[in-house]
């Protein structure tokens, strides 16, 4: 691994998400950066637009440190727009780390593969926004992979799936603190709280048979039928 800057021991916590990020979600990433980094945590992101940039920004705000994880040489500062910032990150001191030797030029396969460090080098990593085909999942995996903690913030596709599957629960400042303290908040499964999801099991305890039987026994449309059972085989 190369490295510029200063990589301290603590607790550290990655931040990532998508480069099309909405308004909304880069200022929960930077709100949430900005609170994580100033309790002492690092923050790990990995330099891009979007989401990484506004963790990175947060991380400052917050008089804390970040380190960014590069699809480059970290002599190669990628994105241009960013510069800046990695330079601020480097003064406050962050680091900049890359698995790519001085010089590289970044690649669309450079940054998949420096995803399982950005996973690495945190405690547990907390995506903010993502579609189900985001580098971010590859974050999420890479973590997963390494037993290390997933937490998601819902409403995005790529999100809801992770929370989907098995992913804890980010949707304030105080979910995130639960994240780096290690003891996370789990979704309630949406089989718990739909109510047709609720009578369809039911109706199967009762020995409904079939789809046609337990749309007799519930009095759901087959549609809604159809639905509950989709959800009972994918969440029980």
């Amino acid at each position: 691994m190369y490295v510029r800057g200063e990589l301290n021991e603590g607790p550290s916590i990655a931040i990532v998400g998508a480069r099309a990020a909405t308004t909304v979600a880069m200022e929960r990433a930077h709100s949430i950066a900005k609170h994580l980094a100033s309790g002492g945590a690092r923050i790990i992101s990995g330099g891009a637009l979007g989401i990484d940039g506004a963790a990175h920004r947060g991380a400052l705000a917050g008089g804390g440190r970040t380190t960014v994880v590069l699809g480059s040489g970290v002599d190669v500062l990628y994105p241009a727009r960013h510069a800046p910032l990695f330079r601020n990150v480097l003064e406050h001191g962050g680091a900049l780390v890359s698995m790519l030797p001085d010089g590289t030029e970044p690649r669309a396969h450079t940054f998949v593969m420096r995803n399982p460090l950005i996973a690495a080098l945190a405690d547990a990593t907390i995506v903010i926004e993502a579609d189900v085909y985001s580098g971010s999942l590859s974050t999420a995996a890479a973590a997963n992979k390494l037993g290390r903690l997933v937490a998601a913030w819902p409403g995005s596709a790529g999100c809801d799936r992770l929370l989907g599957q098995g992913a804890a629960i980010v949707e304030s400042i105080q979910d995130a603190d639960l994240v780096v303290q290690g003891t996370p908040r789990m979704p309630t499964p949406i089989i718990d709280t739909d109510p047709d999801t609720a009578s369809v099991r039911a109706a199967i305890a009762a020995g409904a048979v079939g789809v046609d039987a337990i749309v007799r026994h519930t009095g759901l449309t087959l549609r809604a039928v159809l639905r509950a059972l989709h959800m009972l085989e994918r969440y029980s």
